[in-house]
């Protein structure tokens, strides 16, 4: 039973490995995965740059039974996570299943049922590509080829002016995915325009080459948080006994993801308690409520939470963008304060990233342009002559399928309205990897989505399955729709696949160590492998030690805070929502 995987990155990967371990012989699944690059590793292997680091942590990017040591750096450079998918490929046995240089022009419907995969290959990556068509005719497809592929490059009027005015420059005008290292901004006045963590990353970089002006273009602002909390104060109190925390460890399962009553999950009032109590806290410990640290480029106030947005965890251009604003009260230090994390070498004391909004458009001397504001960077810049020697779009990417025949009516991810897998009534296409969470990773999500589908396939996914209530909060105009808060969505899969955990069933099963972990860890996908179908027997040994180190490096002040009091006001709230909730049944049975 052939299944075509087009994309080795890790969605391709590990639902490669998936599909592998459950067959049987009702569904002898035999995958390939079909790669048109001359290496595996996707995003994270060619549209990567110099000193680049993935923001989520291995404990939550690793896969679920393929872990690295304990002693290994929290936070893995982007080059030793393609080392990382090399290994696991390797333990694994799949290298016989991906074909590299091998690019699909045509995904077909057969007749009689199934696809019929077209694809031509080359001899390297600097070969072209052969004008022989080869096909695979399969039953099953998964689209694994990810968010982050083709650039998306706004139009801003006048750009042309710039690359006029700086024809001594090559290339003075381009995308993020063509920046690859530091000398490429050494000396140079650059314009990044988009302030996710790629943007932010390249300022960053940009002030340690050397540039002469680093002007940063927000459209509507930033949420910045570290990816890893480090020192901090509390009335004298210092928390710097060893390595930081990685915020994604941080969102505990009990009462957050697990165990929460429909009304409660639906009205998402868990988010919107934490986005309050979080702001409060980081004023505390840094002057701002904007973000931790943060004291410009503030979202406004109707999108300034874990509910609406994607954190940008790139923080080690803040110190920089800070410096024109920075106001903290005086006072506060004697309170708490919160420690920057550090730089990669001795700091440029004198230099800042000016922070300033997108430009409309360019003049023809090659000078920006800005809207007239109330924000604190446009009062700011608005006098400023900028006119930059190169521009780089860090505007992210967009998704194009040109190889699902148009004809054959195949849907896309956004359509995807099972769980943001399949397209109801085709699931024999899946789409893998087309969700990002606000915090977190898409590996581990590409993970659990590889077991739904499988369980879909096998006609074992509950039915019928309780509405989504794990979409990230935007507007219908919204650009990027496809943001999901991570606990919740991958506790919803947990659920509709049969593997989330009971806290009886874990008690009386794994004992009291087990089950402490899960109530106060995260949604790391090993906890969804303790029962159900994709049960393995290296979970129980992964939590005691490597998941069981994030709940303890929280010290007690960080698991009171950010575990006992958060579950037990939503355990009451999901008291009170199940005691409603009987009592609304009683009426409703009185009046019948």
């Amino acid at each position: 039973m052939k299944v075509v995987i087009i994309g080795a990155g890790p969605s391709g990967l590990v639902t490669a490995k998936s599909l592998l371990e459950n067959a049987d012989a009702n569904f002898p699944f035999d995958p390939i995965i079909l790669e048109q690059e001359h290496d595996i590793g996707g995003t994270f292997r060619y549209r990567t740059y110099e000193n680049a680091s993935l923001v989520s942590s291995k404990q939550l990017t690793s896969f679920s039974d393929f872990r690295l040591p304990l002693s290994h750096p929290d936070h893995l450079t982007t080059e030793a996570y393609v080392y990382y998918l090399r290994a696991y490929i390797d333990h694994f046995n799949l290298n016989d299943r991906i074909h590299l240089n091998t690019k699909v022009i045509n995904v077909a419907r057969q007749p009689e049922g199934g696809h019929v995969v077209s694809y031509v290959t080359r001899d390297s990556k600097d070969s072209e590509w052969g004008s022989e068509v080869a096909t695979i005719h399969a039953p099953y497809i998964a689209v694994c080829t990810g968010l982050h592929v083709v650039p998306w490059i706004p139009s801003v009027p006048g750009i042309e002016h710039v690359v006029a005015a700086n024809g001594h420059i090559e290339n003075p005008v381009f995308h993020s995915f063509e920046y690859k290292k530091r000398a490429q901004l050494k000396g140079k006045r650059i314009m990044i325009l988009g302030t996710g963590e790629t943007g932010t990353d390249i300022a960053y970089e940009a002030a340690k080459a050397g540039a002469k002006e680093v002007v940063l273009c927000s459209r509507a602002g930033f949420l910045s948080f570290p990816k890893q909390l480090n020192d901090f104060e509390v009335f004298g109190y210092k928390s710097d006994k060893g390595p930081g925390i990685p915020l994604d460890s941080l969102i505990t399962n009990l009462a957050e993801s697990a165990y929460v009553h429909p009304w409660v999950e639906g009205s998402h009032i868990r988010w919107f308690i934490s986005d309050f109590v979080i702001k409060r806290l980081i004023w505390v410990l840094t002057g701002t409520q904007a973000g931790c640290n943060q004291w410009v480029g503030e979202l406004e106030p109707e999108r300034l939470g874990r509910a609406y947005v994607f954190l940008n965890k790139s923080q080690k251009a803040m110190p920089y963008i800070n410096r024109p604003y920075r106001n903290r009260p005086k006072f506060l230090d004697y309170v708490a304060r919160y420690i920057d994390p550090p730089e990669d070498s001795p700091p440029q004391t004198d230099f800042a990233v000016d922070l300033a909004p997108f430009p409309t458009h360019f003049l023809p001397n090659g000078r920006a342009v800005f809207a007239p504001s109330k924000r604190k960077d446009y009062i700011r810049m608005k006098d400023r002559d900028v006119r930059p020697e190169l521009v780089i779009y860090a505007t992210g990417y967009k998704q194009e399928f040109g190889f699902l025949d148009k004809e054959s009516g195949y849907p896309t991810p956004d359509e995807a309205n099972v769980r943001n897998v399949v397209k109801e009534g085709d699931e024999s296409v899946g789409f893998i990897g087309f969700v990002r969470p606000g915090v977190g990773a898409i590996p581990p999500i590409a993970e659990m989505q590889s077991f739904f589908w499988i369980s879909l396939l096998k006609g074992k996914v509950r039915q019928p399955m309780p509405p989504p209530r794990y979409h990230l909060l935007v507007k219908e105009t919204a650009r990027i729709k496809y943001g999901v808060d991570h606990s919740t969505y991958m506790s919803t899969l947990a659920k509709d696949i049969g593997a989330a955990p009971g806290l009886w069933e874990l008690w009386r099963e794994y004992g009291t160590h087990v089950l402490i972990c899960y109530c106060f860890g995260a949604a790391f996908t090993t906890f969804y492998r303790l029962v159900g179908p994709y049960k393995s027997a290296s979970a129980p040994e992964i939590i005691k030690t490597e998941l069981w180190d994030t709940i303890l490096r929280r010290g007690f002040l960080g698991n009171l805070i950010m575990g006992v009091i958060p579950m037990v006001f939503y355990l009451s709230l999901n008291a009170i929502a199940f005691s409603l909730g009987i009592a609304w049944t009683m009426v409703g049975g009185r009046v019948e």
